[in-house]
């Protein structure tokens, strides 16, 4: 079943933090979550599965998302912004929020695979 819960994300390299010649890649990674359900939301949880080049895999949870647990409302878009620090120029994140409906009534909304990438690295 499809999520009524829209998630978009703009990443960017983060050079002034990165330090490439030890292997430390740095990410900003901004996100809209939009909720185009019938009902207000809140954003309970957070998962993530971070992959570099090298096939190395972290994961991360935890409560929220920048240190909130946001009521999104009817037709409203909540947006954040946080970052990754990598072992290479390249990698992935994917995961999902956990939601929860008025009723009480928990759901995942998943965030698809999106990339890191040094600039002018890939074409």
């Amino acid at each position: 079943m499809k999520t009524p819960i829209v998630v978009e994300v703009q990443t960017e390299y983060l050079v002034d933090s990165s330090h490439p010649a030890g292997n430390k890649f740095a990410f900003a990674y901004h996100i809209s979550i939009t909720n185009q359900s019938n009902e207000p939301v809140q954003l309970l949880n957070r998962y993530w599965l971070i992959t570099d080049a090298n096939g190395k895999t972290t994961e991360v949870s935890g409560a929220g998302v920048v240190g909130k647990q946001p009521i999104i409302q009817v037709g409203e878009t909540y947006q954040y912004s946080s970052g990754a620090m990598l072992d290479t120029p390249v990698g992935s994140m994917q995961g999902y929020y956990e939601m929860q409906r008025p009723c009480g009534e928990c759901f995942q909304a998943p965030i698809a695979v999106f990339r890191l990438a040094v600039l002018n690295l890939i074409n």
